[in-house]
């Protein structure tokens, strides 16, 4: 380990009383995340609280914390009538890096989690009831990936992809959905709309069902013209996926060649006198931190 990385927190963790942690923002009924925080609260009341909450000493009131991490979680504990919490108390007065350093679980790591559950002999209704939704949702989610390729769901795994985008590849054939998942990341669009479309491009024979999908008010003819541009699409775009690599070779060469010559006295002193816009555009390009 570089002993030069200090933790973040202390390895040891205290136990607090809720009075003395005091959150720096509100979690209300009119908050877009009140449906996630009903979720928390149904966990905690069933399994309590997995991960601990994070705080830091509040300068000039001793025996007083900030919350830096775990509104939901502490409004939960408080609404469930707990009066203490295990903490973890961070060593910085910063809370953007818990909020942005958050891996979102996806739809399918999800479904892998509740499989899990089940198999280790936890109920579909425990598991409705931990994360408080209809129990006809963790019954019909078990069928989630049913119908599609291995290597497809590999690609997606860690994808924000939703249930009726996955419901789509159904309609295509095995290689057709390895295609389409390796469309959908190179695009970076998961959506239903996406998934849809790229079903009605696909040729007839690369379908499970030959027919194509009928969609209202659009002709046979509209339709096959529409299967054409997807494709001549997906050629352009494959093409010009191949040269990406390539290219972003040369352009990580540049900016390491540019950052040299910026830190010429000589060279940085005569771009100013001669030429200020290129030495701004050079100085715009060396502090790009990715390309």
């Amino acid at each position: 380990m570089n002993s030069s990385v200090r933790a973040a927190f202390d390895f040891d963790g205290i136990t607090l009383p809720l009075t003395a942690i005091h959150p720096i923002r509100q979690i209300k009924p009119s908050d877009h995340a009140w449906g996630k925080y009903r979720a928390v609260l149904a966990s905690i009341r069933e399994v309590g609280v997995i991960e601990p909450l994070a705080v830091y000493p509040q300068k000039g009131t001793k025996g007083a914390f900030l919350l830096l991490d775990g509104h939901m979680r502490l409004k939960a504990l408080q609404e469930l009538g707990r009066t203490e919490a295990f903490c973890l108390v961070a060593k910085d007065d910063d809370a953007f890096t818990y909020n942005d350093k958050v891996n979102r679980l996806s739809l399918i790591q999800e479904h892998a989690m509740i499989l899990r559950a089940i198999k280790h002999g936890v109920t579909a209704a425990q598991i409705a009831k931990a994360l408080d939704v209809d129990v006809g949702r963790i019954k019909a989610s078990l069928n989630l990936l049913d119908g599609i390729h291995p290597d497809a769901v590999e690609l997606l795994k860690d994808k924000p992809i939703t249930a009726t985008a996955l419901r789509h590849f159904r309609k295509a054939k095995a290689v057709r959905q390895i295609d389409m998942a390796q469309l959908m990341v190179s695009a970076n669009n998961y959506t239903r709309a996406y998934a849809e479309a790229l079903v009605i491009g696909t040729q007839a024979d690369q379908l499970v069902d030959a027919r194509k999908p009928k969609l209202p008010g659009i002709s046979h003819e509209e339709i096959s013209r529409m299967e054409k541009e997807m494709e001549s699409l997906e050629r352009d775009y494959r093409a010009h996926q191949e040269q990406f690599g390539e290219n972003a070779l040369h352009l990580n060469a540049a900016q390491r060649y540019v950052k040299r010559l910026l830190e010429n006295t000589k060279v940085r002193r005569f771009l100013s006198n001669r030429y200020p816009e290129l030495l701004e555009e050079f100085q715009e390009l060396a502090a790009l931190e990715s390309l």
